[in-house]
């Protein structure tokens, strides 16, 4: 079984490279920030989760989602290829992490 912070760190250095990627590509200032912003999240989400302090889950579903809305948009309309795969990392954060939380919660069975 996987430990459950694994994933935040991962998805953290995914949104790192990410953000590097765009910024080697394309220059781009905001795409080098916003990456290393949601990769430092996920970090402190990862070290909550592995330390049991509250909210780490939390944060790790809330990077997610604004990661799948931001880039989720940009895969559909630009089609780029980095977007596409950003939006899937946010969508693998939230499913996995919205999981935590609810089988915590006794709401449904975890994965």
């Amino acid at each position: 079984m996987v430990s459950p912070e694994l994933p935040a760190y991962v998805l953290g250095s995914i949104c790192a490279a990410g953000g590097t990627m765009g910024f080697i590509k394309g220059k781009s200032v905001p795409s080098l920030v916003a990456g290393l912003t949601c990769a430092g999240l996920y970090a402190i989400a990862g070290s909550r989760v592995a330390a049991s302090k509250p909210y780490g889950a939390e944060i790790a579903v809330s990077v997610s989602l604004l990661l799948l809305a931001m880039m989720g948009k940009k895969a559909v309309t630009k089609k780029a290829p980095v977007a596409i795969v950003m939006s899937g990392v946010g969508l693998i954060g939230a499913i996995y992490y919205l999981n935590q939380l609810l089988s915590a919660s006794g709401r449904v069975k975890k994965i």
